[in-house]
């Protein structure tokens, strides 16, 4: 895996083991089973995730007690190739409703042969959070941000 902080964005990629088909698919029909648990900004705790997959879908949280948080919008869907969403989360850990200020995240999956799939992820526009941004680029940059995501898929793709 490799992570590069840039400045007003974060790369990083895997190479999994799984087809290209399976990874996408994993990746956002089954996000519950691999997203990080405690990476959520539910006042409960969390009992699924959903990715609606399709252009205008959303990114949503569900809690154990019925309450929901919508976190991102979905901007391009092209499976098996990439997908496209919105990060709208603010600064402080919460829902940003301005989509001026949210940020984007872009996954594409390259075939690297018919059992192996190459994952990049660019997490970008994070200066679109306004002052402070620096602080969510190093967050999301960090070992426990996207890169622990990836881990966590490719230990899910294995399973």
């Amino acid at each position: 895996m490799t992570t590069k902080t840039a400045d007003t964005s974060v790369r990083t990629s895997i190479v999994v083991e799984a087809p290209i088909d399976r990874a996408f698919s994993v990746f956002t029909e089954d996000i519950g089973s691999w997203w990080t648990p405690t990476h959520h900004i539910l006042q409960s705790e969390l009992k699924e995730m959903v990715f609606e997959p399709r252009v205008g879908g959303q990114v949503y949280d569900r809690g154990v007690d019925g309450s929901e948080c919508c976190w991102a919008r979905v901007l391009a869907f092209d499976p098996p190739n990439r997908f496209v969403i919105s990060w709208d989360i603010s600064l402080q850990w919460q829902i940003e409703t301005d989509p001026a200020k949210s940020s984007e995240v872009e996954v594409r999956f390259i075939s690297e042969s018919a059992g192996q799939t190459r994952v990049e992820l660019e997490h970008r526009h994070i200066d679109r959070h306004g002052e402070g941004w620096e602080q969510m680029r190093n967050a999301v940059g960090s070992p426990d941000g996207w890169e622990v995501g990836l881990r966590r898929f490719a230990e899910r793709l294995t399973r």
